[in-house]
């Protein structure tokens, strides 16, 4: 098991509920392949450096997480496919 640092930017248009969901939704992914997070830090709504998908603010979630490379490899594929997340990125911790 390996330590990852994920970040994502979530659409700023969504409803509390939905967003509230959606962080949960994520988390799940990490939890049901092995892992466990550690720290979830939601950021809150920010400015963009640029815009991106017409939008200049993005909801910042970032997440410490410990898991394996196929529970990092099912998290990234669900990110991808996930509409309302305009932005993401995972780091391995030490990289």
């Amino acid at each position: 098991m390996k330590k990852y640092e994920l970040m994502y930017i979530v659409n700023p248009t969504l409803a509390p509920e939905t967003l509230k969901s959606l962080i949960q939704d994520l988390s799940n992914v990490v939890t049901n392949n092995e892992g466990t997070i550690l720290t979830l830090k939601e950021i809150g709504l920010k400015d963009l450096a640029y815009e991106i998908n017409k939008h200049r603010k993005g909801y910042y979630v970032w997440m410490l997480v410990e898991t394996t490379p196929a529970g990092i490899a099912e998290y990234k594929r669900v990110i991808e496919i996930t509409e309302s997340v305009i932005r993401h990125i995972e780091v391995k911790e030490g990289e």
